[in-house]
């Protein structure tokens, strides 16, 4: 196994020792950037709490591994969900987990890079990635209408301060709105 950085190592070797589930990916163009590692079911509820959900709301979930977020979602609050995974395994679990818990008519998952996603008919956007994928993501995030709920799992955004911090078995969730005016922040990169 090859790894593009010693982070990556390093970060497999973590999340192996944390019990992450690790998968390969079948049949995709590039690695992912980030390992599986579901969000706990306590994180997703306060999460989807922090988020206000209302009718009419339309949730798009980053990363989204098995479904969790997006399925909760929709049969919790009854709002669209969309959930975006590049590995295809991934992908059709949550597909499998929606039909099961009965919301595949309010939930889609695609196989997709995050970067790639549109992500305007969104009203929140949630995240369990890396806070250098985040970083990556901010200046689209920053993009979206104002008012738009951004949650993000135990990482930040870097120099943009939450609304809201709630810690969950130890761990951070993170509540952004997207503002009026995008903040001006230094450039990402060396």
């Amino acid at each position: 196994m090859s790894f593009r950085s010693p982070f990556t190592a390093v970060a497999l070797f973590c999340a192996l020792a944390a019990g992450a589930v690790v998968s390969a990916p079948a049949n995709t163009a590039h690695p992912p950037e980030v390992l599986y590692f579901p969000t706990p079911q306590a994180a997703v509820d306060v999460m989807l709490e922090m988020a206000d959900l209302k009718e009419g709301d339309v949730l798009i979930d980053l990363g989204s591994g098995d479904g969790r977020i997006p399925i909760t979602a929709a049969k919790r609050y009854g709002i669209r969900a969309e959930g975006v995974d590049i590995n295809p395994d991934l992908v059709a679990k949550a597909t499998e987990n929606a039909e099961q818990a009965g919301v595949a008519d309010k939930v889609v998952f695609k196989e997709q890079d995050l970067f790639e996603t549109e992500l305007g008919d969104a009203t929140v956007i949630t995240l369990f990635l890396l806070t250098s994928i985040n970083l990556k993501l901010r200046p689209e995030l920053l993009k979206l209408a104002p008012g738009t709920r951004i949650l993000s799992y135990n990482f930040g955004m870097g120099e943009w301060t939450p609304d809201r911090t709630e810690i969950v078995e130890g761990r951070a969730v993170h509540l952004w709105v997207v503002p009026d005016k995008a903040p001006e922040f230094k450039p990402i990169g060396p």
